[in-house]
């Protein structure tokens, strides 16, 4: 059976095996006893994870077209596959499952915030994202691509930016390089007044990321805390802990 690619939903299949094998060993390190792959597309993953048979595996796929190929040419795939907008999704398992995917480029940082909508049950994500979104995420405090991205996803996970992949690894290739990255459940989550607080700290902080933050956020703090000199700085400049460290002193 024969498939298209639509470009309506950001498809580019991964071709090289090479890849393909290096995105399961990390897969296989992390042990996980449940998983999901998010689009998998013409199986180009997902016929390896098949291969573990102690592995609870599920696959959901938006492309009613693929879910066709995938079950004609994967038999070990029934009743795997959710038909469904990732988006859209309940979760798919109950207790701890890791999340695996070449995400679609279009809607990439829209699975993260679904990823940090499930952060008490994800406790793992191998991802691949285009290469300038992946080192977002991974951006450390001080650098110019570090935002509202990094610092949401960072207060939950520690982020580690794998390795880059050309575009001929694609078929078709996009125009961008891409960028694989690992999320990791992290020890401890920084003390926060609330995570509404903290979301809306961090959101209004990056809205005005080149002024300083006295000017950014003056609404959310009394007139006689925004002197502290924590405020002479700029949205960019503060760590993960101190976002949260100030929920605490917000209206």
């Amino acid at each position: 059976m024969e498939y298209t690619l639509k470009k309506s939903l950001g498809q580019h299949f991964l071709k090289d095996e090479n890849i393909c094998r290096q995105i399961i060993d990390l897969v296989l390190d992390e042990k996980p006893l449940q998983l999901l792959e998010v689009g998998p597309g013409a199986g180009a993953l997902t016929k390896y994870l098949l291969e573990f048979k102690e592995l609870d595996f599920k696959a959901i796929e938006l492309d009613k077209e693929k879910i066709d190929y995938l079950q004609q040419t994967y038999p070990a795939i029934k009743g795997k596959l959710i038909h469904q907008d990732i988006l859209n999704a309940d979760i798919p398992f109950e207790g701890q499952f890791m999340l695996l995917g070449n995400f679609p480029y279009n809607i990439s940082t829209q699975i993260l915030f679904k990823v940090l909508n499930w952060k008490d049950q994800v406790d793992c994500v191998v991802g691949m994202f285009q290469k300038e979104v992946a080192q977002r995420i991974a951006s450390k405090e001080g650098n110019k691509s570090y935002g509202i991205l990094s610092v949401l996803v960072q207060a939950y996970y520690d982020v580690e930016y794998l390795f880059e992949v050309h575009e001929n690894s694609f078929d078709p290739p996009p125009k961008v390089k891409s960028g694989v990255i690992r999320l990791k459940t992290v020890q401890q989550i920084p003390a926060m007044a609330s995570e509404k607080k903290f979301i809306l700290l961090v959101k209004t902080a990056f809205n005005q990321r080149r002024k300083m933050l006295r000017n950014g956020v003056r609404g959310l703090f009394a007139a006689d805390f925004l002197k502290d000199e924590i405020f002479n700085k700029r949205a960019e400049q503060l760590t993960v802990k101190q976002f949260a460290e100030l929920t605490f002193k917000m209206f």
